[in-house]
């Protein structure tokens, strides 16, 4: 049985570890998504039966969206898993899912800021941000989609008849 040099030994072991890793931290974020949803299950059937669903609403609404983000970092870290390597597009999404659920609680509660000028002026101010960051984060994911379709085909693959055109 030949020697193997140690640092192919080491580079084994460390990929290993971190799919370990990463493991984890995908059973650990889904375990948080499943409490989260139930809580916000519960919440829902506690202000439907309360007759207070109109303020419990944004609350439920943000719990949800916070398990929309937590199993779009699962799905991102399970492409890590099976690729090894970082993509950036799940992370766009999140960061949109994430600008879209604040603006969706800025909106919300901004009643109860209205009465006050210098904090409504602020808060338009970020809704401001927020927007023009899911149009920028849109267009990247726009980029980065359109960029994979004009890749050349890998060596050894055929061509089919309509990419020689």
């Amino acid at each position: 049985m030949p020697n193997r040099p140690w640092p192919l030994v080491g580079s084994k072991l460390l990929g290993q570890l971190e799919s370990a890793v990463l493991i984890l931290i995908g059973l650990v974020l889904v375990s948080l998504a499943v409490l989260l949803l139930w809580t916000s299950a519960v919440s829902m059937f506690d202000a439907l039966r309360e007759h207070t669903i109109g303020h419990q609403a944004i609350e439920i609404l943000n719990s949800v969206l916070l398990v929309m983000m937590t199993m779009e970092i699962v799905y991102t870290v399970a492409v890590s898993l099976q690729s090894h390597q970082l993509v950036a597009e799940p992370f766009l999404i999140i960061g949109t899912i994430a600008s879209i659920r604040r603006m969706l609680v800025i909106t919300a509660t901004s009643t109860e800021t209205e009465h006050d000028t210098a904090v409504f002026h602020n808060t338009l101010i970020e809704l401001g941000l927020l927007a023009a960051t899911v149009v920028a984060l849109a267009i990247a994911v726009w980029v980065i989609r359109h960029s994979q379709t004009l890749k050349p085909a890998e060596p050894g693959h055929a061509v089919s008849h309509t990419d020689s055109e």
